[in-house]
């Protein structure tokens, strides 16, 4: 299976038949200054409707749509759409989130989108084991550096992938990664916007791995 950061939070995980999922495709401007994106896939999941991640328009393959809480099974591949909040108040300032579990070359794969709050225990639960976790990590929209390394502790993913944060193509007032990295080990920095993971080869240890984006 192969991982690409696209930028901010998203994500394009294609297997090794070649299906393809996108995550959360944003648009360029009012403050990302990402290049549009230019992928093609087989399902888009969309966390809220908000445009730094609800930019379906612009991916091709006339891809199905997964925008609304449930469970889902797309060409043998399992989903499940999971409501939370994009803040710390069930929703009242910003409103729903839905993170996305699916599962890739038998590997669990979560996305949470802008959580904005910890994950209870119920819903730690109703995710399942993580292999692969994205995690926003910038604060201000979203959980911040603590907030995101305690869902880590809890969570207990195997390999932790971080998004949302700030950074050269990102006007956001929000943080950068040092923080989250700050005091963590097992910090893989490739100079590269994809990584290749394989069941088998998933480390013993949580490691966090950095991409850079592609667009």
């Amino acid at each position: 299976m192969k991982i690409k950061w696209l930028g901010h939070a998203a994500f394009l995980t294609t297997s090794k038949d070649n299906f393809k999922i996108i995550n959360d495709p944003y648009t360029t401007g009012k403050g990302l200054n990402y290049r549009p994106i230019n992928e093609s896939a087989e399902i888009v999941t969309v966390s809220h409707d908000h445009g730094d991640h609800n930019n379906v328009a612009v991916i091709r393959g006339n891809p199905q749509i997964l925008e609304k809480p449930g469970s889902y099974t797309v060409k043998g591949v399992e989903l499940k759409a999971i409501p939370s909040f994009h803040d710390e108040n069930e929703g009242n300032q910003r409103g729903r989130n839905l993170i996305f579990s699916f599962r890739v070359d038998g590997i669990n794969l979560c996305h949470l989108g802008d959580l904005g709050h910890q994950l209870s225990q119920t819903m730690i639960l109703e995710i399942g084991p993580i292999d692969v976790l994205f995690i926003p990590v910038g604060g201000y929209f979203t959980i911040d550096a603590r907030q995101a390394g305690e869902i880590v502790q809890a969570a207990k993913p195997k390999v932790i992938i971080p998004m949302h944060y700030k950074n050269t193509k990102v006007d956001f007032p929000i943080a950068g990664l040092d923080q989250f990295l700050k005091g963590k080990k097992n910090i893989r920095n490739l100079n590269s916007s994809e990584v290749d993971i394989e069941k088998e080869n998933l480390p013993r240890e949580p490691e966090i791995v950095v991409l850079e984006p592609h667009y």
